[in-house]
């Protein structure tokens, strides 16, 4: 159900309203903060008009009802954000950073245009609407579905289509932070707008859960190896990309959505205050807990789970996709409690269950209340638990006990060859294309 209907062209729903003001609110903060950072840069007035096109072009693309148009709006939006990338094409580095960013744009681009091709087609409609209300149980739907997703893939910077974030570090402060709050979440956007016909490919949904997941790993334990400020939020969109992608896999699409704000927002935040991250200070953890702690921490993670579950007005059943996110809730609570529990758990523990309590609270009202404003498009459909779905729960646990006592507590002082290896490869799958570094000062032209 839309609030408008504009003639053929355009389709106002509350997805729509979302992104709108999601991108206008962050839009209006970047250009708040460019005015004095882009101050005495030669490209001043050209850097604004651009990212008032690029903004106006993600507003178009949130209002298309016509695939051609839809097209239009995510060419221009992609182009005028390679251009951004580079900003001063005299600075090699740069300009090598926005030729790989074109070249992954062009991917996605090709991948998106052959998957329209095939809807209109198959239905003999432009209309997004259309398409996506009449579904059409043939093959080419199949392979339609299947290359949309890898479209998605390549704007979301999901693995292995994830080089051209890392390596887009160059870009102005304001510039990343567009990219990283903003325009890296039209692959989730994408697949929340066609979600109606993915509910119809079960196998599909699993498939997005678990590449995903894989992104959502990589990508955090990229961020960990990481000692420049931008390369970590860079590995950490990457995670957070994949983790809007698992919650697409499990059906859904209305908590991929919240995640989609929520971290645009935030993201938004890290990268316009990245000057200061290098003042922050790092707590101690002192891993590994105690077992009195650890216990308490379980508590803390059950009674997280139960808010969340109240607060969400859902009564969570093991057969289907939602225990996952409340898995995730448990270990999350968990982590919250054993963090504020270090050092005198028995003292602390009544502020470890009040913060867990809140922070429950506040994600599960999150997702509710977009729940609640996406029901009419029935963006939540979660499915069959399956085997892939509670591995990966089990590994996500393992992992984190892993992390609490083996890390510390159980590594030899001398590492096996082959572990150092495999963690020099690790690491080097994480940096920038080689030639988007600049390595000497000379190579630096910034004029």
């Amino acid at each position: 159900m839309s609030f408008t209907s504009i003639g053929a062209m355009f389709h106002i729903d509350m997805l729509s309203i979302i992104m709108i003001f999601l991108v206008g609110f962050i839009g209006m903060v970047v250009c708040s903060f460019s005015r004095r950072y882009m101050k005495g840069d030669t490209l001043y007035r050209t850097f604004f008009c651009k990212t008032l096109i690029l903004l106006l072009s993600v507003t178009l693309m949130s209002i298309s009802d016509n695939l051609l148009l839809f097209l239009t709006a995510w060419c221009c939006c992609n182009l005028i954000l390679s251009q951004l990338i580079v900003h001063k094409s005299t600075w090699q580095a740069a300009k090598a950073s926005g030729r790989l960013a074109t070249q992954n744009f062009i991917l996605g681009f090709a991948f998106i245009v052959l998957a329209f091709a095939i809807f209109y087609k198959t239905t003999g409609s432009l209309s997004i609407q259309y398409i996506v209300h009449h579904p059409n149980d043939s093959s080419y739907t199949f392979i339609a579905l299947s290359t949309l997703v890898m479209g998605a893939m390549t704007q979301s910077a999901i693995w292995p289509f994830h080089r051209w974030l890392t390596s887009s570090l160059n870009s102005p402060t304001p510039v990343s932070a567009l990219m990283h709050a903003g325009i890296v979440n039209g692959g989730g956007f994408l697949l929340a707008r066609f979600s109606p016909l993915y509910f119809n490919y079960p196998k599909m949904l699993t498939l997005i859960f678990i590449v995903g997941l894989t992104s959502a790993l990589l990508g955090s334990l990229w961020k960990l190896m990481q000692h420049d400020v931008k390369r970590m939020l860079a590995c950490s969109t990457m995670g957070q990309m994949g983790f809007m992608f698992v919650q697409i896999g499990l059906g859904l699409f209305a908590s991929a959505i919240a995640h989609l704000c929520w971290h645009g927002l935030f993201k938004a935040y890290l990268f316009l205050a990245s000057g200061s991250a290098a003042q922050e200070n790092r707590l101690d953890l002192g891993y590994p807990p105690t077992l009195i702690c650890f216990l308490f921490s379980l508590a803390c993670g059950a009674l997280g789970s139960y808010i969340f579950e109240i607060v969400n007005n859902r009564s969570f059943i093991f057969s289907d996709t939602t225990v996952v996110l409340l898995g995730i809730v448990f270990i999350v609570s968990a982590q919250l409690a054993l963090t504020i529990l270090r050092g005198n758990p028995f003292k602390r523990l009544p502020l470890a269950m009040s913060m867990t309590v809140i922070m429950a609270a506040l994600y599960g009202a999150n997702v509710y209340l977009f729940d609640l404003m996406l029901s009419p498009l029935k963006l939540t459909q979660p499915q069959t638990l399956n085997i892939f779905h509670v591995s990966a729960l089990i590994m996500l646990s393992l992992t984190w006990l892993f992390i609490l006592f083996v890390k510390y507590s159980s590594i030899k002082a001398v590492l096996p060859s082959w572990l150092l290896r495999l963690y020099v490869q690790v690491f080097n799958s994480s940096q920038p294309h080689a030639s988007t570094i600049t390595t000497h000062r000379k190579g630096y032209h910034y004029v």
